[in-house]
């Protein structure tokens, strides 16, 4: 990841292991706690997707990468009635009719404060597509910046935004500094197999 640079802002929405089956791979917990966050922000916001299961593994993530949870965003899912989603997928005891992005802070960002609701309504699409109101809020609060998605989809992508993710169709750079930084580390353009020192 140290090749991507660092970033105001990530955003993740990690393939939680949450003992269901799901029409994706997943990722143990041991590998969440091992991700390469860290390399990517020396100061800035993360926001963390989680489920109902994994929210105390999200918050020792947050820990154990350097971050403070300084806040939390919740998704009231509803259908295209607008109506909140009573008989979802998820969940071992109740339905979730909702998620929870927690909001991380490492160092002291410049960002905008107090210009959103810490609340999204909005309307369940396809598995994992959260909600495109996410962006706005993040947008806001911190403008113009360098901003990173991790496990993105084709849907996620967005302006402005470096978007990661097994399911993104190949390599797409625009930004001079990085393409200069890819090449040198990946000559032959191929990021998947091991990288020169």
């Amino acid at each position: 990841m140290t090749v991507l640079g660092k970033f105001a802002v990530i955003m993740a929405d990690p393939p939680w292991d949450i003992h269901m089956e799901l029409p994706y791979g997943t990722m143990s917990d041991d590998e969440m706690r091992q991700l390469g966050i860290p390399a990517l922000q020396d100061e800035g916001l993360l926001f963390l997707w989680v489920t109902g299961r994994a929210m105390e593994l999200g918050r020792e993530c947050l820990q154990l990468w350097g971050y403070e949870r300084v806040d939390e965003i919740i998704w009231v899912k509803t259908n295209q009635l607008q109506r909140i989603i009573r008989t979802g997928r998820t969940g071992h005891w109740l339905n979730h009719g909702k998620e929870h992005c927690l909001v991380g802070m490492k160092g002291n960002p410049r960002i905008n404060r107090g210009l959103d609701s810490d609340v999204i309504v909005a309307e369940v699409r396809a598995t994992s597509h959260k909600p495109d109101e996410i962006y706005g809020i993040i947008e806001r609060m911190s403008p113009g910046t360098r901003k990173i998605e991790l496990f993105g989809r084709p849907h996620n992508v967005q302006p402005n935004w470096i978007t990661l993710g097994n399911q993104v169709d190949g390599v797409h750079l625009i930004d001079p500094q990085l393409i200069k930084a890819f090449k040198k580390r990946y000559p032959d353009g191929n990021s998947m197999k091991p990288s020169k020192p």
